[in-house]
């Protein structure tokens, strides 16, 4: 969190009273800020509430908060999220009753804030019911997501876990085609079929996804690269994979 435009007008709450009456109120918190060595009651009382509702919150020094503001935060700055947050486990059922073929897109360790915006705006054009991330290691979703995506953050179901490992279990228990996105994948996208239930696993640049995903993998799949260029940028590797499942689909349905 800097001094920028960008931040001014994301929503902050400061203090620990304040931040407990937002989380009783049912406000979305996106991440807590909290100074090391803060103690008493009041305290003792909003860390189980965070755990609870699985809100991200990091013990930083007195000089990072002050850095954030010059207000009076008490030692305890938190970030309103300008979205209110899915349970996967809620949103999946409802799109089997609603007679869809569900595919959702699972984004892992996706921190830019353009790129998430970006995946977003594309994620909803093509027709993704819900994207799923972790609570930790993603883009923050702040003014900087919602000017990105162009306001497809408010139009495209977010779900975000504690645990994206056991999420993406659930997902491949309930049915749906488990697939990631590598360059290390054993075959070409489009020799793949996509008109099934399906969650497409897109990683960072930088790390790729996870090996514990990969593990979980019903398969793994490429985007062929014929420059010497390693890797596309991921918001744009992801469209060209989103795309090819809408094509599948559309051209199964006619």
């Amino acid at each position: 969190m800097q001094h920028n435009n960008e931040k001014e007008q994301q929503e902050l709450i400061f203090g620990l009273h304040p931040l407990i009456e937002a989380l009783r109120s049912g406000k979305e918190i996106e991440k807590v800020f909290i100074q090391r060595g803060l103690t008493g009651n009041t305290f003792k009382e909003l860390m189980p509430m965070l755990k609870q509702r699985n809100i991200p919150y990091q013990l930083v020094p007195k000089e990072k908060l002050n850095r954030i503001t010059r207000k009076n935060h008490q030692g305890i700055i938190a970030s309103v999220s300008p979205v209110s947050f899915f349970n996967v486990g809620q949103l999946l059922p409802t799109l089997y009753e609603q007679g869809k073929i569900p595919f959702l897109l699972v984004l892992d360790k996706i921190t830019d804030v353009r790129n998430f915006g970006a995946i977003l705006r594309t994620a909803h054009s093509a027709g993704v019911d819900a994207v799923v991330i972790p609570d930790k290691n993603s883009a923050q979703l702040n003014s900087g997501t919602v000017k990105s995506s162009a306001g497809a953050i408010y139009k495209l179901p977010i779900c975000r876990t504690s645990n994206l490992k056991e999420a993406i279990v659930y997902l491949k228990n309930s049915g749906l085609k488990i697939v990631a996105v590598t360059e290390k994948g054993s075959q070409n996208y489009f020799d793949e079929g996509f008109a099934c239930p399906l969650a497409l696993i897109m990683g960072s640049e930088g790390e790729g996804i996870s090996p514990a995903y990969l593990k979980l993998s019903d398969m793994t799949v490429k985007i062929p690269m014929l420059g010497k260029i390693a890797s596309l940028n991921v918001s744009v590797a992801t469209g060209i994979l989103l795309y090819e499942v809408l094509r599948q689909r559309l051209f199964s349905a006619g």
